[in-house]
C-alpha cells in the first residue's frame, strides 16, 4: 500500500489558497486514477485507487493544517504503514512559485502541517513533496500569505506545478523515491536545505 497525504485546510473559505496546494494534488491524482468517492475516516477524506500494482490511499486531513499529524497518526496506526510508503504533499514559501522538491526525510522547514506530522510520528523520516508558493511580498506576514489565493498571473505556473507534482507522485510509486528526486528536483542545487 502507498499513501499520499495532501495538506490543506477544509472548507470553502480556504479553497484555492496557497496553503491548500496539497489538497489540489490529491484531487488531481483522484481524477487521474478514477479513485473511489472519498470516505470520511481518520479525520480525513480518504479515497482508494490502484497504481503500478499498489493499493493507493489518497488522504486529505480535515483537521486544519496545524493538526494534520493527528489524522496521519490514526491512519498509520490502523494500516501499520511504514513511513517510507507514505508521501506528504505540502506548500513551501521558501521555494519559488511552482518549484518542486522531494526529500525522504528532514526538518519541517517551518511548514506547520508537516511539523505536526513529524511530531505525531516521532520521526523526521517522512518522505515529502514540497511545492513552491513563493515568498510573501515585503512587509506581508507569511501567515496571511499562505491563506491568500493565487493571483491570476500565477495560475498557469501553479496549475502546471500541480500536474507535475502528480507526475512526481506517480514516479515515486512506480519507480521509487530516488528516481522521483532525480527527475523532479529540478533547480535544486547541491547544498540546498535537505528538509
Amino acid at each position: 500500500m502507498k499513501v499520499v497525504v495532501g495538506l490543506g485546510n477544509p472548507g470553502k473559505k480556504y479553497e484555492g489558497t496557497r496553503h491548500n496546494i496539497g489538497f489540489e494534488i490529491v484531487a488531481e491524482l483522484t481524477r487521474r486514477h478514477h479513485a473511489a468517492k472519498p470516505k470520511s475516516k481518520f479525520e480525513a477524506a480518504v479515497s482508494e485507487a490502484a497504481l503500478a500494482g499498489h493499493k493507493l490511499l489518497l488522504v486529505a486531513p480535515q483537521t486544519f493544517m496545524n493538526h494534520s499529524g493527528r489524522s496521519v497518526r490514526q491512519l498509520v496506526d490502523f494500516y501499520q504503514i511504514a513511513a517510507a510508503d507514505m508521501i506528504v504533499a505540502c506548500d513551501d514559501i521558501n521555494l519559488r512559485l511552482g518549484q518542486l522538491r522531494i526529500r525522504r526525510s528532514g526538518s519541517s522547514g517551518g511548514q506547520k502541517g508537516l511539523e505536526n506530522i513529524i511530531a505525531h510520528l516521532g520521526t523526521p523520516d517522512v518522505p515529502r513533496l514540497r511545492i513552491g508558493i513563493g515568498l510573501p511580498e515585503a512587509g506581508r506576514d507569511s501567515a496571511e500569505h499562505v491563506l491568500e489565493r493565487f493571483r491570476k498571473s500565477e495560475l498557469v505556473a501553479i496549475d502546471a506545478a500541480i500536474m507535475t507534482a502528480a507526475d512526481a507522485v506517480e514516479t515515486w510509486i512506480g519507480e521509487g523515491i530516488d528516481q522521483a528526486m532525480n527527475r523532479y528536483n529540478v533547480g535544486c542545487k547541491m547544498g540546498d536545505d535537505p528538509s
